[in-house]
């Protein structure tokens, strides 16, 4: 008996999907664990994203756009869980977020952490407005096409380009500025 709501039914899609799983579980992974920052939550919501792309899929439209459909079905699963998480509005103390299993900040298995040049990026990063520290993501960390990240971000590939580079050019700025050494107010004539 056939479920209906499992769109897979020969083998040739099996295999067409677990291909697609396997080269966007760890990509699709650090997206998310980058929202979150926990690794549990991180790894239901992968499952949920997962879940949903099969419940979804179409074979025949997502084999040229896998990873850039993949990623659109996580932006919104995202949404999703940040919206109900908000909805909750509740404050919580810092030792019921670790009794939670909240990790903090930053975890080992961080693709970014590691070299001091990765933590100047992921400080870079963080001082980023949201749609910039989005956009530079999709292209330098996960690696994206411009066509994937529009599809995934749900915009236009120009402006993909455009976003990318306001971001590129406010990342600079900020690079700029912390290399230059701070000026003392004495004269060098002193």
């Amino acid at each position: 008996m056939r479920n209906s709501t499992f769109p897979i039914t020969s083998e040739a899609e099996v295999q067409q999907f677990e291909q697609l799983y396997q080269e966007n579980l760890n990509p699709i992974y650090r997206y998310v664990y980058g929202h979150v920052r926990n690794r549990e939550v991180a790894e239901d919501l992968t499952s949920q994203i997962f879940l949903k792309a099969v419940r979804s899929l179409d074979l025949e439209q997502s084999v040229h756009s896998g990873s850039a459909w993949l990623f659109r079905v996580a932006h919104t699963t995202m949404a999703d869980y940040w919206r109900a998480h908000y909805r909750q509005a509740a404050t919580y103390s810092l030792e019921a977020l670790v009794e939670a299993g909240w990790e903090g900040p930053r975890d080992a298995g961080s693709p970014l952490v590691g070299s001091e040049a990765a933590e100047r990026v992921e400080g870079i990063l963080q001082v980023l407005p949201q749609r910039d520290r989005q956009v530079l993501t999709y292209r330098f960390l996960l690696h994206l096409s411009v066509r994937e990240t529009a599809l995934s971000m749900g915009v236009t590939e120009i402006n993909v380009k455009v976003r990318q580079y306001r971001a590129l050019r406010r990342a600079a700025t900020l690079v700029e500025s912390a290399a230059q050494p701070k000026r003392s107010n004495a004269s060098p004539h002193s």
